[in-house]
């Protein structure tokens, strides 16, 4: 019997892919690589043309049926309470409707995550897990992005040191494993790092130059930030889980490079300095 994981040689120019949380920082850019490398894309969202929600399983197998491979992003976190039931779940319908590949994007270090990530493991397709550090685009997309245009980012980072990554990388990452004919990422997880180590002072301070502009970091205890977010409406489940991930994730485990990028792309991966002024180009951080 010919199963997906002998299946999954013949040649994938054709394929069709689908993207959850397409509209995210990561996910907007594997939908814009996969598009780039010709494949047929349907990025989903739950209020996109492909409505895919992780919280309502009757949208799951309509946004599966006809993908031959599927990228898996969950929300709110990897590591977050009923994430592993939730994506093994779906990873296992996603084989039963003939996907072949399957990546999730995981985070560097998270040991939150390790149960989600065994969950696509054991799901019978041919996977890879994408393991990011800590995200350029965080600093110019989502919820640190006022902070930042007000002029000063408030954040339980510490003096710790972390090789920021830029999202695009990771996309690029991502769709060289779907469409990996040699078979070179199957069942692997990749670790992903941007060039250099940096800490979020030493981070923002370069966003601040590229910008012209004075922008500081003001570092607190995960505790502070918890209670700020709560403030601000955050569910408190949802708070202690990030007060925990913080807390853990930010500790400097993630103080070291990989060479994941190179290893998956054959070039180096982008710098944060270049990050910085091309959003800064852009007037990302404009007061």
């Amino acid at each position: 019997m010919t199963t997906n994981k002998t299946n999954n040689k013949k040649n994938e120019t054709h394929m069709t892919v689908l993207v959850t949380g397409a509209t995210g920082r990561v996910g907007r850019r594997v939908v814009e690589s996969a598009e780039a490398a010709g494949l047929t894309v349907r990025a989903a969202s739950r209020s996109g043309a492909v409505r895919f929600d992780w919280a309502d399983r009757s949208t799951w197998a309509d946004a599966l049926r006809g993908a031959d491979a599927a990228h898996l992003a969950y929300l709110p976190d990897v590591g977050a309470p009923g994430a592993a039931e939730a994506v093994g779940a779906f990873a296992r319908l996603a084989v039963e409707l003939g996907v072949r590949r399957l990546t999730l994007l995981s985070a560097r270090g998270e040991a939150q995550a390790d149960a989600t990530e065994r969950a696509v493991r054991e799901s019978g397709a041919v996977w890879t897990v994408v393991r990011a550090s800590w995200f350029a685009q965080n600093l110019s997309e989502g919820p640190l992005l006022d902070g930042m245009r007000g002029g000063e980012l408030v954040f339980p980072g510490g003096e710790v040191l972390e090789p920021f990554i830029d999202t695009r990388d990771i996309a690029d990452v991502v769709v060289a494993a779907l469409t990996d004919t040699a078979a070179r990422f199957a069942d692997r997880t990749l670790d992903l790092t941007g060039p250099r180590l940096l800490s979020f002072g030493q981070a923002v301070a370069e966003v601040a130059a590229a910008a012209g502009r004075e922008i500081t970091y003001v570092p607190v205890s995960a505790r502070e930030y918890g209670s700020a977010l709560k403030e601000f409406g955050v569910p408190e489940g949802e708070v202690e889980f990030l007060i925990d991930l913080f807390e853990t994730n930010l500790d400097g485990r993630n103080a070291r490079l990989s060479d994941g990028v190179q290893q998956a792309l054959g070039r180096a991966p982008r710098d944060f300095a270049d990050f910085a002024r091309e959003c800064a180009e852009a007037n990302i951080w404009k007061a």
